[in-house]
């Protein structure tokens, strides 16, 4: 069964930083691709970041590009997000998941990010 715990979120100033991690059990972690996927009150659902299994490989929507970085370390199996340069568009509760466009199964409880001064 896929297991996903976020953690990491919560607030911060217009410009700041955050890290999210993502502890992932129940799969072959080191094997799947892996997403960070947020759901905000004025944008809906949306990928912000993907990697591929040996994570040297990172994918980003124009929103976040050059601000969001996605790593993963396979030994621990751990997805984590590095979040630069906030902004309030930037809220939303953030999830780690297998896929782009995840169920509830496929996806963590989710993480709260609030971007505000």
């Amino acid at each position: 069964e896929v297991h996903l715990a976020e953690s990491g979120g919560g607030l911060v100033q217009p410009g700041g930083s955050l890290r999210l991690s993502c502890a992932a059990s129940g799969f072959p972690f080191s094997s799947k691709y892996m997403y960070w996927v947020r759901e905000g009150p004025k944008r809906g659902s949306e990928w912000v970041a993907y990697t591929n299994p040996s994570g040297d490989l990172t994918y980003y929507p124009p929103v976040v590009q050059g601000r969001f970085t996605i790593s993963r370390d396979n030994d621990e199996n751990m997805l984590y997000l590095q979040m630069n340069n906030l902004k309030t568009e930037d809220a939303a509760v953030y999830y780690c998941a297998t896929v782009a466009v995840p169920t509830e199964r496929q996806r963590g409880q989710g993480t709260q990010v609030t971007v505000s001064s």
